[in-house]
């Protein structure tokens, strides 16, 4: 009885974990079968805490991984109501998965809580950019990043996350001129809130339209985050945003921030991932940017909607696109992109490996401060936005060592100009 509840407790239970681009599932070794945890999850089980199939029926007779025994552990840490016993179980659980229930995304809380209430992660990168303009001279650009992020445990639901930011480029030896670039500075700080379905956020925070993966928006902006939901997910953000982060069409010489406001609505089943977005962002720039204004009364806002959706025909392939339009805009209103990706790299699995190829138009004046743009780096080769073919493969060496490839060719949409731009990443994690 214990062999086959607990096999079917591995194929029921699944918790999805968070892809992107180079992200890919990692495999296990298995759990023997006279290991501690099977008793653990056979009396959690047994309480209610952990569920079988639908028609409460346990069935099947094979071996459980520990990728299938961090997945019910995660599923079990969810739980909010459990008894004193149950919570020890799953604690203890937690501690000796906790390697693979990190590698899922699951934080393991309490765990945290009683090693250190601040905890510490980092990222040092070092970046690599070639620009190509058939009417300029090229232009090469490198650059060493440490990324620090710290979270500290407030409570029980709350807590503090942060990124410090230095930079420099090693062509220099030092900052860009004028600039302190390679101090310590703060890119972001927010109080999280954390209340099972629902979720808030306070401060400087990212601003990634998560509905087109990017595509409107990749920044952070100071203000208020709340979501609420599950399998279909609303969330609602208000703030202001830093226009010097906005394309150089947008400019910020009339202003230094925007208002902003936005709703995202997301939905996630099985292997389909899909949203809409609306965003608002007010400033007088907008009357004075790049070909926004051209047929009529000049206009302070920005109001752009997006959808996009990604579905995974497999473990190694999935298929994706977004298409985002400001209405207010007159010109350069209208952004989309294709992509399709093969395998996925997991830092933590040494020798995994990822590809994509992918369409991109990227318009200035609603691709505002794009992921995919080819001038949100600076050393910019376009100020009107671009479209063309994308590429991108993806290695890991070593555990935790990221090496990335980027390669895109294409036309500025204003002048049709032929651009390219050759991107490489290295980076340790820690």
């Amino acid at each position: 009885m214990k062999k086959t509840m607990v096999a079917a407790l591995a194929a029921a239970l699944t918790i999805g974990a968070a892809s992107t681009t180079f992200a890919a599932a990692n495999p296990f070794s298995d759990v023997p079968r006279d290991h501690w945890a099977y008793d653990a999850v056979t009396q959690l089980a047994a309480d209610g805490v952990i569920e079988g199939y639908g028609d409460g029926t346990y069935r099947g007779d094979r071996n459980i991984t520990r990728y299938e025994m961090a997945q019910m552990v995660g599923k079990a840490m969810a739980k909010g109501d459990l008894s004193a016993s149950d919570r020890a179980l799953v604690d203890r659980l937690a501690a000796e998965f906790a390697d693979e229930l990190n590698n899922l995304g699951v934080r393991v809380s309490n765990l945290e809580r009683n090693a250190d209430m601040v905890k510490w992660t980092g990222e040092l990168r070092y970046r690599y950019w070639s620009f190509r303009h058939e009417d300029a001279a090229k232009k090469n650009k490198d650059q060493l990043q440490l990324r620090l992020f710290p979270t500290a445990e407030v409570n029980d639901h709350w807590k503090v996350k942060a990124r410090l930011t230095a930079t420099t480029y090693m062509d220099k030896d030092a900052s860009r001129p004028g600039k302190n670039d390679d101090q310590f500075k703060l890119t972001y700080a927010h109080a999280e809130g954390n209340y099972s379905n629902f979720n808030v956020k306070l401060g400087k925070m990212t601003l990634f339209s998560t509905a087109d993966d990017g595509l409107v928006v990749d920044s952070f902006f100071s203000g208020a985050q709340v979501s609420f939901g599950n399998k279909l997910k609303a969330t609602l953000e208000a703030g202001r945003w830093d226009l010097s982060n906005a394309n150089e069409g947008i400019g910020a010489a009339t202003d230094k921030a925007a208002n902003y406001q936005g709703i995202d609505l997301g939905y996630e089943a099985g292997k389909l991932n899909a949203g809409v977005a609306y965003r608002q962002f007010s400033s007088n720039a907008f009357k004075t940017a790049t070909k926004y204004n051209t047929t009529g009364a000049s206009e302070d806002k920005a109001t752009i909607w997006s959808i996009g959706g990604k579905y995974k025909f497999d473990k190694n392939i999935a298929l994706s696109g977004a298409y985002a339009q400001n209405t207010k805009a007159d010109e350069l209103k209208k952004s989309g992109s294709v992509q399709f990706d093969y395998k996925g790299t997991n830092k933590s699995d040494m020798g995994s490996w990822g590809a994509y190829i992918a369409y991109r138009h990227t318009a200035a004046n609603v691709s505002l401060a794009s992921t995919f743009s080819t001038d949100h780096l600076g050393n910019s080769v376009t100020s009107y936005g671009a479209k063309g073919i994308d590429l991108g493969v993806g290695y890991v060496p070593f555990k935790n060592v990221l090496t990335q490839v980027q390669y895109f060719n294409g036309k500025e949409l204003v002048t049709d100009d032929k651009i390219q731009t050759l991107y490489g990443r290295v980076s340790f994690f820690f």
